[in-house]
């Protein structure tokens, strides 16, 4: 037997003993998990079902389609539907600033994107207030043109739109980072305009990236409530989200009507869950192939470097 295969075992035993744990104590860790995600996530799922049906489908039918629920649910889709494009556009514009390009206040930017990450969404909702609000900043101005923004969909979505801003950058700028350069810059070369570029070879190749931030941004724009709280007035019927009819329903000791509505909060995590596994294993194996390709073109770029065309030295 060689030296090398020697050396080689016994390396691989050691990495074993400082990654490898006795039977009992794996079966103890395994036994903890389980445990806790059974105690804190998974019953908690199942008695928001059990309570939403406790007392029959016609309650819980009759729950969803009261009407100031159905409007809580309408604000709540139309909010959606308008933050989550504006995020969509926001951080892609952004992720593909920061990783394709260096420029004066890059790390500036960076810090404005986390910057909801480390504010409390109370504040966050505070801080329209004191800015749009009737005794805020802009407040005189907006009601001498008749404009509402606090205590109305407007600054609901101005809420929203703040709190899930990250979510699409900070998903969107690990892959864009991982795929480098080289695909542009050949399309480029190649007599493609920069518009084209980006259209058929940057977003193909961040799309399962893209698609796993917008879903993530559009779970927390339907369960924010934070912000909304703050921003919204709590209008019956009209400025009640989903969270916040929830919220409004148990105060009025309507249990049955509030877990109803949690239901479809707790149906719209657990797709989002899905499809973000789905997505997450999509995304590492863009990631991967995207890893292994680089070190290949840099190889090739530096045998061409060494070995031009023509046996020519620089």
């Amino acid at each position: 037997m060689s030296t090398t295969r020697i050396t080689r075992r016994v390396s691989h035993r050691q990495s074993q003993r400082g990654t490898e744990e006795s039977a009992p104590i794996k079966w103890l860790l395994i036994v903890l998990a389980l445990l806790f995600a059974a105690i804190f996530l998974l019953l908690p799922l199942i008695n928001v079902f059990a309570q939403a049906l406790a007392k029959g489908w016609h309650a819980y039918r009759t729950a969803l389609t009261d009407a100031d629920t159905l409007a809580a649910i309408r604000l709540t889709l139309t909010v959606a539907v308008i933050s989550v494009p504006l995020n969509l556009v926001f951080g892609l514009a952004a992720a593909w600033c920061i990783a394709k390009f260096n420029f004066r206040g890059k790390s500036l930017l960076i810090t404005l994107i986390d910057l909801p990450f480390s504010v409390s969404p109370v504040v966050a909702g505070l801080i329209f207030v004191v800015l749009f609000g009737l005794q805020g900043y802009f407040g005189k101005w907006l009601d001498e043109h008749d404009i509402r923004i606090i205590f109305a969909v407007p600054g609901i979505v101005l809420a929203t739109v703040f709190i899930t801003f990250p979510f699409v950058a900070r998903e969107l700028i690990p892959v864009m980072q991982a795929t480098g350069t080289e695909q542009e810059e050949a399309a480029l070369t190649l007599g493609a305009s920069g518009w084209k570029t980006f259209w058929h070879v940057t977003l193909p190749s961040v799309k399962w990236g893209l698609l796993y931030g917008v879903i993530l941004c559009n779970a927390r724009a339907m369960g924010e409530f934070g912000a909304v709280s703050v921003v919204s007035g709590h209008i019956t019927g009209q400025t009640d989200t989903m969270p916040l009819r929830v919220e409004k329903l148990y105060h009025e000791y309507n249990g049955t009507a509030a877990f109803a509505v949690a239901s479809l909060l707790a149906l719209l995590a657990l797709l989002t869950l899905f499809l973000k596994t789905f997505l997450e294993w999509k995304t590492q194996r863009a990631y991967e192939r995207a890893q292994r390709a680089t070190p290949e073109s840099a190889i090739s770029n530096s045998e061409f470097e060494t070995n031009p065309p023509g046996g020519a030295r620089a």
